[in-house]
């Protein structure tokens, strides 16, 4: 199994996202900003987390419109897999892969801490390793992690089973508790809490680990 870890400027979490992809067993490599093609036979993008381009302008916009994302967006378009986390996720939006967009926290502080999520659903390659209605604990680390989305979206998310993860305890003011959705063909997952931040005995907790093996066990059978 092949997965490219997008770096961006700013990025700083690539490192652990490409560990955790290699601890479930991928081929990972470092794909650089600036690079117009992703690597030859990728079956997994990761969009980590950071702050790209300094955060400037809006979260995300600036990368949204580097070489790579390009790349990214016609992988997602061909239904490739994608895993966008915090940065990631909010990149994942500016580039329009995902709906919606990340406002600043309704506290308007950064937050920094573990958090419980509810996996709202396992019927994805991303939390078929959990049981819906689990509770995980997994760190957040955000200024920007108010998901919202209008009302019609919101909706659709929720007919379409594309809420991934939930807040136990809504930490920044995300419409409906969201803390991750899916794309339409469940193939992208966006997330503002880190799993590869939780995939670790060293962590302090393993719960996000699931993810990854899960990812591995489905793209080894494909």
């Amino acid at each position: 199994m092949k997965a490219a870890v997008v770096v961006f400027p700013g990025s700083n979490c690539d490192r652990d996202l490409a560990v955790a992809f290699e601890q479930a067993g991928f081929d990972v490599s470092m794909v650089w900003h600036k690079d117009s093609q992703l690597p030859e036979g990728v079956d997994i993008v990761g969009v980590p987390g950071g702050f790209s381009y300094g955060d400037y302008l809006r979260c995300g916009a600036i990368a949204a419109q580097s070489p790579i994302c390009k790349a990214v967006v016609d992988h997602a378009e061909r239904g490739g897999y994608a895993l966008g986390v915090c940065n990631g996720f909010q990149i994942l939006t500016e580039t329009g892969v995902l709906p919606g967009a990340l406002l600043r926290n309704a506290g308007l502080k950064y937050i920094c801490k573990t958090v419980d999520l509810t996996v709202a659903t396992s019927d994805s390659a991303f939390t078929q390793g959990y049981n819906a209605g689990d509770v995980i604990g997994v760190p957040i680390a955000h200024h920007d992690g108010n998901y919202y989305a209008d009302e019609a979206t919101v909706q659709a998310l929720k007919d379409q089973d594309r809420i991934a993860f939930t807040y136990v305890d809504n930490p920044n003011g995300s419409v409906a508790d969201i803390a991750g959705i899916l794309s339409e063909n469940r193939r992208v997952l966006g997330m503002m809490p880190h799993p590869e931040r939780a995939a670790d005995d060293g962590h302090g907790g393993t719960d996000g680990a699931a993810m990854f093996r899960a990812l591995s066990g489905l793209l080894t059978e494909a």
